[in-house]
C-alpha cells in the first residue's frame, strides 16, 4: 500500500510542478501585460494610424500573433485573449493578421479622436474630392508596402471607371496626375503605363521620395511587396541602396513620365470634372488626381535663435560624409535616434542625442536594442530632459533639467517632425476625419466572418 501512495504521490509531483510553474509564468506574463498598458496610456493615446482589431470572442490564444511582431510588444496574451499593450508602437506591418490561425485579427484604422487630422478617404482610397486619391503616408500607412499596393489600386479604379465611361475625353487632357515619386507614386506610375492610361507623375524633390533621404544601409522594408510590371520583392529586409536601385530603373524607362523639382501649388476641379493642377512651372489637365505626397511635409523647426546657421539641418543624407565632427542630433523618434547612430558609426564623431523627455516612448524595438549598444560602446551619448535655447557656428547651448550646459559643435540635425500638408488639402476641398472606418471594419469583418460560417449576420 506504501507502494501505491508514493505513486500516487509521485504522479502528483510530476503533474503539479509543471503546472504549478506554467500558471506562474501565465500570471507574471498577465502582470507584464497590464503593466505594459498602463505604460502606454502615459506615452499616447493609442494606435496613430492602421493596427490590429482583435475579436477576443474568437480568439483561442494561441500566442502566434505576440511573436511575430517585429517592433516588439505590440500585443501580449491576458487573461488567455491577445490584447494591444503598446499600440503608439504599432505601425501596420499587419503580419500578426496573417499569423493568427481562426481570423480573430483585422487590420483597421486608428479610431476618429486618432484621425481628426487625417483626410477622409473611401475604402478606394478616394477622398471627399470625386476623382482626387491619396495614396501611403497620407492616408495614415507608414509601411512601404501600404504605399506600393495603394497607388497600384488607385490606377486600378481609375481605370475601371475610364473603361466604362461612355463621355467623351477631352483633348490635351491626362487620364490621371500623380503627385509624388516615392514608393506610392512609383507604383501608380508604373501601373498607369501597364494599363495605357495617359499621365504624368510631379515629384518636388528627387525619385524616391522618403527612402531618398534615409541613412545609408537604413533597412526600409519588413514584408514582401509586389511592383506593378516588376513583379514581387522577395526579401523581407532592404536596404535603402536595394531599393534606390530599382528607382533608378523605374527612371530609365522611356514611358516613365516624371518631372522633378517641380512643386504642386493648388488644385482645383473645374465644372467640367476636370481638374487644374498649377505648379510653379506649368498647368495640367486631369480627370483624376493621385497625391502620394507623403506626411512629413515642411521639416517642423524649434524656434531656437542660431537655427538659421548653415550648420543646421532637418535631413540626413549621408552619414559617411560626416567623420570628426562634434554632432548635436535633436529628437526623441526613430529618424532621430538612426540618424545619431548612423553618425556615431564614422571614425572620430562626437554624437550627443538631445530628447526633451526622460525617456524614448515611441521607436521601433529594434532601434531601441541598437541605440542601448551604440551607448554601451559610447557612440552615441544620450541626454535626457534637455532642449536646446541657442546654436552658435561652434558651439549649441542646451537646457538640461534647467541648467544649461555649453556644447563644442560642428553640425546639428533636428529631428521634431514635419507640417503635413492639411492647408493645402483643404484648399483642394478634402474633408478631414469624420468617419469611423475602425468600427466599420470591424463590423465588416464580424459579418463577413458569420456569413462563412452559415449564420445570420
Amino acid at each position: 500500500m506504501s507502494e501505491t501512495v508514493l505513486t500516487y504521490a509521485f504522479t502528483l509531483i510530476v503533474i503539479l510542478v509543471p503546472l504549478a510553474v506554467y500558471l506562474t509564468r501565465q500570471k507574471s506574463k498577465a502582470r507584464k501585460a497590464r503593466e505594459a498598458i498602463q505604460r502606454g496610456e502615459l506615452y499616447s493615446e493609442g494606435p496613430k494610424a492602421q493596427h490590429p482589431h482583435i475579436d477576443t470572442t474568437y480568439c483561442i490564444g494561441c500566442q502566434s500573433c505576440t511573436t511575430v511582431c517585429p517592433e516588439g510588444d505590440v500585443l501580449a496574451m491576458l487573461g488567455g485573449k491577445a490584447v494591444i499593450v503598446n499600440g503608439y508602437k504599432c505601425i501596420g506591418h499587419g503580419l500578426c493578421a496573417d499569423a493568427c490561425p481562426v481570423g480573430a485579427i483585422t487590420m483597421v484604422m486608428a479610431k476618429p479622436a486618432m484621425g481628426a487630422d487625417m483626410p477622409f478617404i473611401t475604402a478606394e482610397y478616394e477622398t471627399s474630392v470625386t476623382g482626387l486619391f491619396i495614396a501611403g503616408e497620407l492616408g495614415g500607412l507608414a509601411l512601404i508596402k501600404n504605399a506600393v499596393n495603394q497607388g497600384r489600386d488607385c490606377v486600378e479604379t481609375i481605370t475601371r471607371r475610364l473603361e466604362s465611361s461612355t463621355t467623351p475625353k477631352p483633348e490635351n487632357v491626362l487620364d490621371v496626375l500623380i503627385v509624388g515619386a516615392g514608393p506610392a507614386g512609383i507604383s501608380a506610375s508604373l501601373k498607369a503605363i501597364e494599363n495605357k492610361l495617359k499621365y504624368i507623375t510631379i515629384e518636388r524633390d528627387e525619385i524616391g521620395g522618403t527612402v531618398s533621404k534615409y541613412p545609408r544601409q537604413k533597412l526600409v522594408m519588413t514584408s514582401p511587396v509586389q511592383f506593378p510590371m516588376y513583379g514581387k520583392f522577395t526579401k523581407t529586409e532592404l536596404s535603402k541602396e536595394n531599393l534606390l536601385e530599382f528607382w533608378h530603373q523605374v527612371l530609365g524607362r522611356s514611358d516613365f513620365n516624371v518631372r522633378t523639382s517641380e512643386s504642386v501649388e493648388g488644385i482645383t476641379k473645374r465644372e467640367d470634372g476636370v481638374f487644374e493642377v498649377t505648379t510653379g512651372q506649368a498647368r495640367y489637365l486631369a480627370l483624376h488626381v493621385i497625391l502620394a505626397l507623403g506626411r512629413s511635409g515642411t521639416p517642423r523647426k524649434l524656434g531656437v535663435k542660431g537655427e538659421d546657421l548653415p550648420k543646421v539641418m532637418y535631413r540626413l543624407i549621408e552619414a559617411d560624409h560626416y567623420i570628426n565632427k562634434r554632432i548635436l542630433v535633436v529628437g526623441g523618434g526613430d529618424s532621430a535616434i538612426e540618424a545619431a547612430m548612423g553618425l556615431g558609426h564614422q571614425s572620430g564623431n562626437e554624437v550627443t542625442l538631445s530628447y526633451r523627455k526622460d525617456s524614448f516612448s515611441r521607436i521601433k524595438e529594434r532601434n531601441a536594442q541598437r541605440l542601448q549598444e551604440c551607448i554601451r560602446k559610447k557612440l552615441v551619448q544620450v541626454v535626457f530632459n534637455s532642449a536646446p535655447v541657442e546654436f552658435t557656428p561652434d558651439s549649441v547651448v542646451l537646457e538640461v533639467n534647467g541648467e544649461r550646459r555649453v556644447l563644442a559643435n560642428d553640425y546639428v540635425w533636428v529631428f521634431a517632425g514635419g507640417t503635413p500638408p492639411t492647408a493645402f488639402l483643404k484648399q483642394a476641398g478634402v474633408a478631414f476625419g469624420h468617419k469611423d472606418i475602425t468600427l466599420e471594419a470591424s463590423l465588416e469583418a464580424n459579418q463577413q466572418r458569420a456569413t462563412a460560417q452559415g449564420a445570420r449576420p
